[in-house]
C-alpha cells in the first residue's frame, strides 16, 4: 500500500463482499459445522473439506459454510447444522465426508433431509 485512497479501495472492496455475503444468506442454506477440539479431534476438518468441495463442483451459489465452536455433545461429532433460508434447522451427528457429499446431493440440492444421519434418528437408535 502506496496511498490512503489504496486502503480506502481495499476498504470498499471489502465491504462490497461482506454485503453480498450477507444478500447471499439471507436466500439461502447455511451449512455451520462443529470446529472446537472436539469436533475437530472427531473428523471435523475432512467433512468441512468435502462440503465446500461438493458445494463448489455443483456450482451452489446460495450456500454458506461456516464453524462454530464447541455444540456440547462432544460423542456425536462432528456434528452439522442445515439451516434453511426460512430457519428451520437439520442437526446431523457423526457426519463423516461420505456423509457430507451425500447431505449436498439429497437436502442441499433436492430438499430432502437425509434423516437416518439426524440427531432426532440417533437418539431413536441409542
Amino acid at each position: 500500500m502506496k496511498s490512503l485512497s489504496e486502503l480506502e479501495a481495499i476498504r470498499q472492496k471489502t465491504l462490497e463482499r461482506i454485503a453480498l455475503r450477507k444478500e447471499d444468506r439471507d436466500d439461502g442454506v447455511r451449512i455451520v459445522i462443529g470446529m472446537a477440539t472436539c469436533g475437530i479431534a472427531a473428523g471435523a476438518r475432512p467433512v468441512m473439506a468435502a462440503f465446500m468441495d461438493e458445494i463448489d463442483r455443483r456450482h451452489l451459489r446460495n450456500v454458506t459454510v461456516t464453524q462454530t465452536g464447541c455444540i456440547g455433545m462432544c460423542r456425536l461429532e462432528p456434528m452439522v447444522d442445515v439451516i434453511a433460508a426460512d430457519g428451520s434447522k437439520v442437526t446431523y451427528v457423526k457426519v463423516n465426508p461420505e456423509k457430507a457429499r451425500m447431505i449436498v446431493a439429497d437436502h442441499i440440492v433436492n430438499g430432502h433431509p437425509v434423516t437416518e444421519y439426524t440427531i432426532g434418528n440417533y437418539a431413536d437408535q441409542a
